[in-house]
């Protein structure tokens, strides 16, 4: 039997997803760091410090370390890197209906006995709400193709006594 041999499509280079998340896990990463330089260590879930009109108390910063680590991590390749855009959607887009619920917008609060564990505040919940809008476009951004035509491909010697043997025609595979 012979087999037609078709062009395939792959996936070639980085794609604007890995990019995305690339710059986003550096970012993050930065704030993080700049975050737990100036609050410290102390009082780990409290009031904190303020950068740039944002909250940053010692938990919020290390969220913001986990968060450029984990994006710099998938980052590595297309698929990860929009499994990172699809993390950071879910979890900003919570932190975006917490710090809602939290600013009194939302008025039904279930998780108020939680408090304010990363001290949220109004400029916070829309910063929540642009990351997560940026996580759900790296997650759906359009991947770059390329086709691979046969002539591309490597040649690859086959060993014929590596093939699996077949029935010989009108046996029934069994032997006797």
């Amino acid at each position: 039997m012979v087999r037609a041999h078709r062009a395939r499509v792959r996936v070639e280079g980085v794609q604007p997803a890995q990019v995305l998340a690339i710059l986003l896990g550096v970012l993050f990463l930065a704030y993080g760091i700049i975050g737990l330089v100036k609050s410290g260590f102390g009082d780990f879930t409290g009031h904190g410090v303020t950068l740039w009109r944002f909250s940053a108390n010692p938990l919020n910063n290390v969220v913001h370390v986990a968060t450029g680590v984990i994006g710099l991590l998938l980052a590595l390749g297309s698929g990860r890197a929009r499994t990172f855009g699809w993390l950071l959607f879910l979890g900003y887009g919570a932190l975006f209906v917490w710090g809602l619920m939290l600013a009194g917008t939302i008025t039904v609060n279930p998780v108020s006995g939680l408090g304010n564990p990363l001290n949220l505040a109004d400029a916070d919940n829309w910063l929540h709400l642009g990351i997560a809008v940026l996580g759900l476009l790296t997650a759906v951004l359009p991947a770059r193709h390329g086709v691979l035509l046969p002539e591309d491909e490597e040649p690859v010697e086959v060993d014929p006594a590596a093939q699996p043997r077949r029935p010989e025609a009108g046996g029934h595979g069994l032997a006797h």
